[in-house]
């Protein structure tokens, strides 16, 4: 089975045109690396922009989707495996039971739900995973300064800092997983 890389990230395109122009290159740069896509299986904002391209470039695609969601993010179902669940936390599982590595691109609520339920499920030992976060022109600089935040008012040990890392560009993103794979 060939490596799997859990990609979080927005059903919108989001405001700056870096952010589908970066969701586009990590598509192609894991269909390029051989590496399969899971996904949301939205044909939507950056969920479709990173299926599109992985397809393109001849990537293998596992898209997950829940019912109710089927419409409002335009299921794609032309991808290498479509599943339909029942509900967000079967699909949230099958995503990450289905994968070696999760790579969190620019997102609103769900994925940074989706990256906190898998940084907690790694601070507590349930998985050694890599967890990295594309940094498309700063956008999870916050989200780290709010983590610091935490650490410095106790209500983290510093280790969790360490459970992910921000990575700026595909290309070290695409490094960092080479890594992982080896």
């Amino acid at each position: 089975m060939s490596f799997s890389v859990c990609v979080y990230c927005g059903s919108r395109p989001g405001a700056d045109p870096e952010y589908m122009a970066d969701a586009t290159a990590l598509g192609e740069g894991l269909a390029q690396a051989g590496m399969r896509l899971v996904y949301g299986a939205g044909d939507v904002g950056l969920m479709g922009a990173v299926a599109r391209a992985a397809q393109n470039a001849g990537g293998d695609t596992f898209g997950v989707i829940p019912a109710h969601l089927l419409a409002r993010e335009m299921g794609k179902r032309d991808l290498g495996r479509f599943i339909v669940t029942e509900n967000m936390h079967e699909r949230k599982k099958v995503m990450f039971m289905n994968s070696d590595a999760i790579v969190v691109l620019p997102g609103g609520a769900g994925s940074l739900d989706e990256f906190f339920e898998v940084l907690t499920w790694r601070q507590l030992g349930l998985h050694e995973k890599p967890i990295l976060l594309m940094n498309t022109a700063a956008y999870w600089g916050p989200l780290a300064a709010l983590v610091d935040h935490v650490v410095t008012q106790g209500f983290a040990e510093a280790s969790l800092k360490e459970f992910y890392r921000v990575i700026d560009t595909v290309p070290a993103i695409m490094s960092a997983l080479e890594t992982a794979r080896a």
